[in-house]
């Protein structure tokens, strides 16, 4: 049984059915991430309510890969954790266990995120079921102690074919969609808070390299020059690519 008052964030491990502690935290910190202000803002007030006890929402991060989702969420919470917050992390494959997991937390003092990195499903997939009971509860009411972050490349978490399309119809000038794509909008639905992150500008991911780069004293022309050739080596600019510019910057030698 985790001591909650010791551990401030924990993994759970399917295969053994348990909770691990984490004791190397990412140390990842607001002001470290640059070009999401305002995503930055609305998830720290949602989780600023959740502190205080007041009413919050779950949380969908959702858009273009490397845009900082994931590292928002570790930099709100340690933001927080000095405050009762807490993290746990559930791999999508083990969202069948939340239920249980959930049940073990629900009468504690402390608050808890519950961080699900990466989320979708597929047509034939149904892992989303235990989901939904968490996020808006059954037959009994949802925690009131617990939140779902979760991030995503999909809006609605799902796909969505023109085959569903397909089976809309169109009355008295209303939509009514088909009962396939009901359920897949109804998922995403159940988030509160969703936080939608583009693709960045040049000038936005040279903004970002420079924040990695404070203390260069060489040339930033230069510098510049090569961090865009990196990028155009990727096919991508985002926070993920000059991070991995700035580690390659410095192990090249």
């Amino acid at each position: 049984m985790i001591d909650w008052s010791q551990t401030h964030a924990a993994i759970w491990r399917q295969a053994k059915s348990y909770l691990r502690p984490v004791v190397h935290i990412d140390p990842i910190q607001l002001d470290d991430l640059v070009g999401i202000d305002q995503q930055k803002q609305r998830l720290l007030d949602n989780t600023q309510r959740f502190i205080q006890q007041k009413p919050a929402n779950n949380a969908l991060l959702w858009g273009a890969r490397g845009t900082g989702k994931s590292s928002l969420i570790k930099a709100v919470f340690n933001a927080y954790k000095e405050q009762g917050l807490r993290l746990i992390e559930v791999d999508k494959t083990d969202l069948i266990s939340l239920p249980e997991i959930v049940d073990d937390i629900r009468e504690m003092p402390q608050r808890f995120i519950i961080y699900c990195d990466d989320l979708s499903f597929e047509n034939n997939e149904t892992g989303y079921k235990p989901l939904k009971s968490v996020l808006e509860g059954s037959i009994e009411l949802p925690p009131e102690n617990v939140l779902l972050y979760a991030t995503s490349n999909r809006r609605n978490l799902v796909p969505e074919s023109m085959q569903d399309n397909l089976a809309s119809t169109h009355i008295n000038g209303e939509v009514h969609y088909a009962d396939a794509i009901e359920e897949k909008i109804s998922l995403s639905d159940r988030f509160g808070l969703r936080l939608s992150f583009y693709s960045i500008t040049q000038q936005a991911y040279l903004d970002i390299v420079a924040s990695y780069f404070a203390d260069y004293s060489g040339d930033e022309e230069q510098l510049r020059r090569e961090a865009l050739k990196f990028a155009a080596e990727r096919g991508a600019r985002s926070g993920r690519v000059a991070k991995q510019f700035y580690h390659y910057f410095y192990q090249r030698d």
